[in-house]
Formats: structure tokens, C-alpha cells, sequence
């Protein structure tokens, strides 16, 4: 079925979606463990897969899924464009007023979404997991983690311990229609919205990754702390409070890159240096708050993503099977 058709079999309650780009090794058990867990839903569901530019089999493994299991809908996306932009094709084509999400490696656990759902329901907006236990090394993992995560809560003002796991249960109206660019995933769900008491956390079993190699790595913090410097001026709801957001940067930038440029040129002695180095750490931060500022703005009207396929059975079931 192309992208712009659509089926029109009854909508599901709920609708799990999973991000998988290389997971060729993990696609038959992901499927088996959800399986499992589904009747434990108290509702009908739908499995989205998203395949987002896999280079190995994952498609192909995908495909035989949505032939074995009626529930099952692959979305194929152009090419391979991050994570964020997985989950937000999957929002999209979702059907449930319920979407629950988990990563495609594994390392979260699908017999955790009875407990992220029942809380869901208890009139939170969103629910997050939290790896309390994590499986992972400390020092390029577990430690940047925490950091960030403590980095986040601070700029969002939503104080949550684990805003990278990716087992998470949201109502559907909160995801859908905002689209994040690359590495913004990691500031769900204040992206979104959700304030600080409409979200709940729960702790989740954290497994080793079953197969395949991990997309992460120390690099991270470096990536969230350039990212973090934009956020609250695209979380702002106000469209007009974000404009003058970038207004006001924009215009540090410039005069932070004249007064870089003055200096360079007719600069001399230790008052130049003394006003060199604060002016281009000016400039940069300036520079790096109005690109991110731009990609959220431009990833709203392009939706950072583009869907070339939507596999799914012609006739398919939404109750547990």
C-alpha cells in the first residue's frame, strides 16, 4: 500500500510503535515478546515497525511479519533519517488512541506496557519508563546518561530520571502533529507539551541489547548539551514568543561576528584577547541556538521524514489474536 492511502478497518485501542534501523537480529524475538504481552492490554492493537533506512535485512524481516501477523504494519521510511523521525512517522500513521513505544534492540522489556498503560490511564498525559538497574558501562553510558538527563530537567523543568528510554506510553492527541528533528527524541515528552505533573515514570526492566550493535555512544552528552540550547525557545507554544526568540539571539550572533570581526582585524594587546574570546564564544553559542531554532521550524513544514511505503494487510484484524 502506497504512503497516501489508507485502510479503513476499524481503528485499534492501542497502537505499539518501534523505531528499527539494522535490527535484522532482533525482529523475530521483538515480535514474539510483544505477542506475548498483548493480551495483558485490555484492548485492540496494532504493531507499527518502522523501518527507518536499514541497510541489512531488517526490511525484508518486516514484510514476512506483516504476512504472519494481520496486526503488524511496516512503515518503510526513504532513507535513514534518526530516531525522532522514526517514532514521529510512526505517531503519524498510528490509528490507537493509545500509543505505546519501546526501542527495536531489545534492551527494553514489552512485559513492562500492562504497568505503563494502567498509568497512562490514570489521567497522566504520558508515561515514562526509568532503567533504575541499567545493563550498560558506566563510564561512556551510564554516567552521560544521568548528566543529560539532569541537563534536561533543568531546561524543560520536567524532572525525569531516564528521558532516553524508549518505552514510553503517551495519549495519542500529545504526539501527534509536532515533528521533531534529529536527536530531539530525547526531550520527549516535554517537546510535546506535557508538563511536569501530567507525566509519570515507572521503572522498567533494562535488558543487554540481544543482538546488533548500539547507535550511541559518549558522544551524546556533547550532541544534547547543543541541542538543549534551543529548547526552550521551540517548546515555547506561543509561535510569536519563539520568533522573538530568535530575533533577539539572532541579533547577539551578529553583533557577537562583528565584534569578532573588529577585533581580529584591529585588535592588539591583553584588552583584545580579554574581548576576543568571550565574543566568539558569543558567536558560536548564538550561531548554534538559531540553527537549532531553524531545523525545529523547517522539520514542522517538511516533517523531517518521508514515508515510501506503508506494508500492511488489505484485511486485517485490531483484536489480540
Amino acid at each position: 500500500m502506497c504512503a497516501d492511502e489508507t485502510n479503513n478497518g476499524d481503528a485499534p485501542d492501542i497502537s505499539i510503535v518501534v523505531p528499527m534501523h539494522n535490527e535484522e537480529g532482533n525482529v523475530e524475538r521483538l515480535w514474539e515478546e510483544v505477542d506475548a504481552v498483548i493480551p495483558e492490554l485490555d484492548g485492540s492493537v496494532e504493531i507499527i515497525l518502522v523501518n527507518d533506512g536499514s541497510s541489512d535485512r531488517t526490511g525484508e524481516l518486516l514484510r514476512a511479519l506483516v504476512e504472519k501477523d494481520p496486526r503488524v504494519r511496516a512503515v518503510e521510511l526513504d532513507g535513514n533519517w534518526g530516531q525522532a523521525s522514526a517514532f514521529c512517522a510512526g505517531f503519524e500513521v498510528a490509528r490507537g488512541e493509545v500509543i505505546l513505544t519501546m526501542d527495536g534492540d531489545l534492551q527494553n522489556d514489552p512485559a513492562d506496557f500492562p504497568e505503563s498503560l494502567a498509568k497512562l490511564r490514570e489521567g497522566y498525559k504520558a508515561v515514562t519508563g526509568w532503567r533504575k538497574d541499567r545493563q550498560e558501562r558506566y563510564w561512556d553510558r551510564v554516567l552521560p546518561s544521568k548528566i543529560a538527563n539532569w541537563l534536561i530537567g533543568v531546561v524543560t523543568r520536567v524532572p525525569i530520571h531516564d528521558n532516553g528510554c524508549g518505552l514510553k506510553s503517551y495519549r495519542a492527541d500529545v504526539v501527534k502533529g509536532t515533528y521533531l528533528p534529529r536527536g530531539f527524541n530525547r526531550f520527549m515528552p516535554s517537546i510535546f507539551g506535557v508538563k511536569a505533573d501530567e507525566v509519570a515514570e515507572i521503572r522498567v526492566n533494562d535488558r543487554e541489547r540481544f543482538a546488533g550493535a548500539t547507535h550511541y555512544g559518549l558522544k551524546r552528552i556533547f550532541i544534547v548539551l547543543k541541542d538543549l540550547l534551543a529548547l526552550r525557545a521551540v517548546t515555547a507554544t506561543n509561535p510569536d514568543r519563539r520568533r522573538t526568540f530568535y530575533s533577539a539571539v539572532r541579533t547577539l550572533s551578529i553583533m557577537s561576528a562583528l565584534s569578532v570581526t573588529g577585533l581580529a582585524i584591529g585588535g592588539q594587546g591583553v584588552w583584545w584577547a580579554v574581548g576576543l574570546v568571550p565574543a566568539c564564544i558569543a558567536w558560536f553559542l548564538s550561531h548554534l541556538v538559531c540553527a537549532n531554532i531553524s531545523r525545529f521550524v523547517e522539520t514542522q513544514r517538511t516533517k523531517g521524514f518521508k514515508i515510501r511505503e506503508i506494508v500492511e494487510r488489505e484485511e486485517r484484524p485490531v483484536s489480540p489474536t
